[in-house]
């Protein structure tokens, strides 16, 4: 489905109607996710529709590690060899060198994630590994992309601005499904963190917000980005406790690996 100029949705009922984006900026192509494992044939064939080759895809982006948003990295990165970005925190869970962290499971709305939430906290998110080949940083500009950075459902959270088409590729941290909220609350790594980045998020003003999970929202006006803002404020406010900061990847052992630069061309 095309949601913008060049900017084409896909995914279907699984993993709490997960999406992936395939960007077309006249001259290459860009995918931001791979969905699940067995989901590679959904991008293939987007790729296909649109009258492009398989050839014309130059890069994979990442918003962060979860399997439904890269369970099918490997699988693609086998068939085209493009490079893979991502923030360097989320770069050894790309790998599968080390789990992410899981937040701990409450009875929370919306219920439908429930099953997904209880499935994170008992590791069965595991997906096939594949190094990360280029670690990005807030503001830079990766294919037609400004990079924004959005901690708080994942350390290393990512989001992505098209500026030309007042688009924002939201990841996590904005939900349509089951409704429009600031993501999933009990999917929050740290809720004081996903708060700022909500409001850092909206203030890039787009107007159409492509979401992790659920359909785009089209035609978003400053009022609704005003109500997501006010909402994750809400969550801060009503908390039970303090968030915990969360761990980095050198607090536990790893080493991150020399940050390389963002391909732009």
């Amino acid at each position: 489905m095309e949601i913008a100029k060049g900017v084409y949705s896909m995914g279907n009922w699984k993993g709490g109607r997960v999406r992936a984006f395939l960007l077309d900026d006249g001259h290459e192509l860009t995918l931001v996710d791979t969905l699940f494992e067995t989901d590679a044939r959904l991008i293939l064939d987007q790729i296909k529709q649109i009258g492009r080759r398989l050839e014309d895809l130059k890069r994979i982006v990442l918003t962060h590690c979860h399997r439904s948003h890269l369970g099918g990295l490997l699988t693609l990165k086998r068939m085209t060899g493009v490079p893979i970005f991502a923030h360097e925190w989320e770069a050894d869970l790309v790998a599968g060198n080390r789990r992410p962290q899981t937040p701990p499971f409450r009875i929370i709305r919306p219920f439908r994630t429930l099953p997904l939430l209880a499935g994170l906290a008992l590791g069965l998110d595991k997906h096939p590994g594949c190094p990360v080949d280029n670690y990005l940083q807030d503001g830079e500009q990766v294919g037609p992309l400004v990079v924004v950075r959005t901690p708080g459902h994942t350390p290393g959270h990512l989001s992505f601005f098209w500026p030309e088409r007042k688009l924002m590729i939201a990841g996590d941290i904005v939900s349509t499904w089951p409704r429009l909220e600031p993501g999933w609350k009990g999917f929050m790594l740290n809720l004081p963190q996903h708060r700022d980045s909500v409001r850092r998020m909206c203030g890039f003003r787009p107007e159409v917000l492509a979401v992790g999970h659920g359909d785009p929202a089209m035609g978003v006006h400053e009022d609704s980005l005003g109500q997501l803002v006010e909402a994750a404020d809400k969550w801060v406010r009503k908390a039970p406790q303090p968030q915990s900061q969360p761990v980095t990847a050198r607090t536990i052992g790893s080493q991150p690996r020399k940050r390389q630069t963002a391909h732009t061309d």
